[in-house]
């Protein structure tokens, strides 16, 4: 895909502060902008908290029917075929993520995005994430912040830079509704899209995802994303333990980026013959037949995530079982070609993690103290969060902010550093490098 003309949207190291009056332009169309992906996301994440529900009941009344078994994989193959043909006639750009768009506009290769792929991400992630595929309701948000930022921008006449930073601050605005995590969205946006910290990109940011979270609560309530109960301190004797910990994930996040790259080129190279709907409808009925066997295999992963950070005891050979089931079902899911993201589903994998580190830990030394699995779940989310995508801070702070939990900052620290160096050790690229590299190519699932 040839690069799109216009000045990249990070700009050159001495350019001029902006004026008081380009700065109070850019917050007021952040704050409509906010607005908007604030209720819309709002309503998104309400639409499929309700589809979860529904879906649930109908697995559970298929359970008890002759042949229930096709009912799931009949209903989630045709959701994801829907979604991907809603896709490909109407808004190519709504595939996948969104946040590779992004990022991709961001440095001046593809122009904006159109507001027209809003409906599309909407209706299109209802039905792939809410018919049971193993993808985050994050990667529609973000990319519905973006085409609204930059709707905004246009509409006020902005300039090209203008426009593209709009949509790169919106789309923090997006991840900050999807989790409730207004501070993650902001250094989501300056840690891993924009990677800069320049008042036109600083404000308009700041302002836009304090917006949004603030209408997005009036659907979805104030209060955290999961419920935790206090988690004390790990012992001290336990950090070279994180240490280790964090340098096994490093490993298992550039495993995870290898098979969704391979995944994707090996659907759009041997099975490029076949239509993209059409592997769709397969990939959806293959989750659907693992949703109707067991739920917490498939789907976005928020249920398993909260039974582990409750506390919920789960045998360690169950736990391998979900881990290796939806790390072969999450890439699969996003090889499909609907909207949806990776970000929700890598929680529930580093969740996973910690939980079978704490199990094998305990085992070894058992007078380390019973909190010592939620701890490690909470220090394996963020850690395969910034393994994955290469943003330390920003998973750190997203896992605060979605849990509330402050006081395994520490061993947080050394397993997230840990598994970051190693992932870059190995010379694993971040996620995001890699499919905007494929986008750019053409490469799409």
């Amino acid at each position: 895909m040839a690069a799109f003309s216009g000045a990249r949207g990070s700009g050159p190291p001495d350019e001029p502060r902006p004026g008081a009056r380009v700065l109070l332009t850019l917050a007021g169309l952040a704050v409509v902008a906010g607005v908007a992906i604030g209720f819309v996301g709002g309503a998104f994440r309400w639409l499929l908290a309700e589809a979860e529900v529904l879906q649930a009941g109908i697995v559970g009344w298929a359970r008890g029917v002759p042949f229930g078994w096709l009912v799931p994989i009949a209903m989630t193959a045709a959701a994801a075929a829907l979604a991907t043909l809603l896709v490909v006639r109407l808004a190519p750009r709504a595939i996948g993520s969104g946040i590779q768009d992004v990022e991709a506009v961001q440095r001046g290769e593809m122009p904006p995005p159109p507001l027209a792929l809003v409906p599309v991400r909407v209706v299109g992630g209802l039905r792939s994430i809410g018919s049971g595929l193993v993808l985050g309701r994050e990667g529609p948000t973000v990319h519905m912040g973006a085409a609204l930022g930059a709707s905004a921008a246009r509409a006020a006449r902005m300039g090209d830079d203008d426009v593209r930073g709009m949509q790169t601050s919106l789309s923090g605005a997006g991840l900050a509704v999807a989790f409730n995590a207004p501070i993650a969205g902001a250094l989501f946006v300056l840690e891993e899209i924009a990677r800069t910290a320049r008042l036109r990109i600083v404000v308009p940011t700041i302002v836009s995802v304090a917006v949004s979270v603030a209408c997005a609560r009036l659907i979805m309530g104030d209060h955290p994303d999961f419920q935790v109960a206090d988690v004390a301190d790990p012992p001290l004797a336990t950090l070279p333990l994180f240490v280790a910990f964090g340098v096994a994930v490093g490993l298992v996040g550039a495993g995870f980026n290898g098979l969704l790259i391979g995944m994707m080129q090996f659907f759009q190279g041997t099975l490029r013959r076949i239509p993209r709907v059409a592997r769709a409808a397969a990939i959806g009925a293959l989750v659907g037949a693992a949703l109707f066997l067991d739920p917490l295999t498939v789907g976005g992963g928020d249920a398993l995530t909260q039974l582990l950070l409750a506390g919920g005891e789960i045998a360690l050979p169950l736990v391998v079982f979900f881990f290796l089931a939806r790390l072969l079902t999450g890439p699969l899911s996003y090889s499909a070609g609907t909207p949806g993201g990776i970000f929700a589903p890598l929680l529930a994998l580093g969740a996973l993690l910690g939980v079978a580190f704490a199990d094998v830990t305990t085992w070894i030394a058992p007078g380390l103290g019973g909190d010592l699995a939620v701890a490690a779940a909470l220090v394996g989310m963020s850690a395969l969060f910034a393994a994955v995508v290469r943003a330390p801070v920003t998973g750190i702070v997203l896992v605060i902010e979605l849990t509330g939990v402050t006081s395994v900052t520490v061993p947080m620290l050394l397993a997230t550093a840990s598994a970051v160096v190693v992932a870059t050790i190995i010379r694993s690229p971040p996620v995001y490098d890699s499919l905007r590299a494929l986008l750019l190519r053409g490469v799409r699932p």
